[in-house]
């Protein structure tokens, strides 16, 4: 029974792996940084009016994911946003191992370049600790959303959490999947 490893995965083991540890100055394997999981986003503050949002939200996020989206509920009640407690506001997918790589092989290949007017991604939204966020304005730079189908555009967050110790590891990870940064 073969099992099926990502392209994306497999040029990290092959190619990224040595040539961070010489860039790096690392010496052992396991110090290396790696990508542990991707985490998408969906937060749709007009569900507290319109409750059909949210499905569309979370089949949005399942096509674009392959995987079935949580339900994010609001934490405390505020009256100025007409939230109570508990009413769905969102949805969020966390992908890990190779569900993960093939998204980012998709967003680094496909979807980033489909973005109106763009010139790269901030290189200095990380938060620190080697984490990197992004933000898309609508979900239809996916190829995978059907545009007639959509009814509310809707903005994502997209966090790559990964296992280095600050931004620098962060970044050099990042490049070597070929993020396009700004200069």
């Amino acid at each position: 029974m073969s099992k099926y490893v990502s392209r994306y995965h497999k040029l990290y083991n092959d190619v990224i792996i040595p040539a961070l540890m010489k860039d790096l100055g690392i010496n052992n394997i396991m110090e290396c940084p790696k990508l542990e999981k991707i985490v998408v986003n969906m937060g749709v503050g007009e569900a507290t009016q319109n409750v059909k949002l949210i499905d569309a939200a979370m089949g949005d996020l399942t096509i674009i994911s392959g995987q079935k989206p949580l339900v994010r509920k609001a934490k405390k009640s505020e009256a100025g946003f007409k939230l109570r407690e508990g009413m769905p506001i969102g949805a969020k997918v966390t992908l890990r191992k190779e569900r993960m790589y093939d998204f980012l092989d998709r967003l680094v290949n496909v979807v980033l370049p489909r973005v109106r007017d763009f010139e790269g991604v901030p290189a200095d939204a990380f938060d620190g600790r080697g984490n990197y966020s992004l933000g898309l304005r609508d979900q239809l730079v996916f190829p995978e959303i059907e545009f007639d189908k959509v009814d509310k555009l809707l903005g994502m967050s997209i966090t790559m959490v990964s296992s280095a110790k600050d931004d620098e590891e962060g970044r050099a990870l990042l490049k070597a999947f070929g993020m396009p940064f700004k200069k």
